[in-house]
């Protein structure tokens, strides 16, 4: 049977955050069809060997940094990384999580009836928004606005079809931010919605390789500049700065998921102690070995 949903994620050297990831997708699809697709970008950390043992994971290796013969490997973008599994995927519908994200269970099953049951009454939908939050910084979970005040997607569902039409993410403009809300603005603009899940939800570990997350950011400035730019006139208006913002969601999840991260109980204990002043005394030195375990 093919795969209603393909499953799509990167990874970079976050070895014990991918397994619970791919755990809590396995979890979340017992009864829909469904593929795991990892793209790798060349960890060091064992991620490969492992990957190469679940059977149930399509494994694409994309070596995106180091050294290679002598010569530096050239860094490629987010967008190609990302499309190198869009365009692998075989799904009528592409899920794309992090490897630092938990999937909330119900999460897929509720984001897919949502989206057969608005595609079923006539409404030209290019892709779900699920609610998500940066644990444990926030209790409130959300949906990002983007230019123009329309709704792009950080976690969520699209629909296969309506990404082939819009020739997939664009890899040349940004190197790694922003590549997505431009994806849905141009879904916007052949006449695609994106709209919020509002019974799905992903919990996202903050403080997962701030290393990797570090060297990333290098590109922000840039790509933000190089957004306005693409929308300016179209969806950006400057004279009225219509950036987008954020949509809140109260939820509770009854299952815990986020006990299901890697150091998840310790972060919590240490977070606990912040708040009653023992955070530089004690706190520091022990996050960063916490840190370092999770790398290797």
């Amino acid at each position: 049977m093919p795969p209603l949903v393909s499953i799509v994620l990167g990874s970079y050297n976050r070895r014990a955050f991918l397994k619970s990831t791919l755990e809590s997708v396995r979890n979340n699809n017992a009864d829909i069809p469904y593929e795991i697709i990892v793209v790798d970008g060349g960890s060091t950390d064992g991620s490969l060997k492992y990957l190469a043992a679940q059977k149930d994971v399509i494994t694409i290796v994309q070596h995106n940094r180091g050294t290679f013969r002598g010569k530096k490997i050239p860094r490629r973008s987010w967008g190609y990384f990302m499309n190198l599994g869009f365009k692998a995927a075989q799904g009528k519908y592409i899920l794309m999580i992090s490897d630092d994200c938990l999937l909330v269970p119900g999460a897929i099953k509720n984001g897919v009836e949502d989206f057969e049951h608005r595609l079923a009454k006539g409404e030209k939908l290019g892709g779900l928004a699920f609610y998500w939050r940066n644990w444990p910084d926030q209790q409130r979970y959300w949906v990002g606005l983007t230019l123009g005040n329309k709704m792009f997607i950080n976690h969520g569902l699209y629909l296969r079809s309506a990404l082939e039409e819009v020739k997939w993410i664009d890899e040349e403009r940004y190197q790694f931010y922003h590549a997505d809300g431009d994806l849905c603005l141009k879904l916007w603009q052949n006449g695609y919605e994106v709209l919020d899940s509002k019974h799905s939800f992903v919990e996202h570990f903050t403080h997962a390789n701030h290393a990797v997350r570090k060297t990333n950011t290098l590109s922000r400035q840039s790509d933000w500049q190089a957004y306005q730019q693409r929308w300016k006139d179209i969806y950006y208006d400057p004279n009225v700065n219509n950036i987008g913002g954020w949509i809140f969601m109260d939820y509770s999840d009854k299952t815990l998921t986020i006990s299901s991260f890697p150091i998840a109980n310790r972060v919590t204990a240490l977070i606990n102690l912040k708040i009653k002043g023992m955070w530089a005394i004690y706190i520091k030195p022990i996050i960063r070995k916490l840190r370092g375990k999770t790398h290797g």
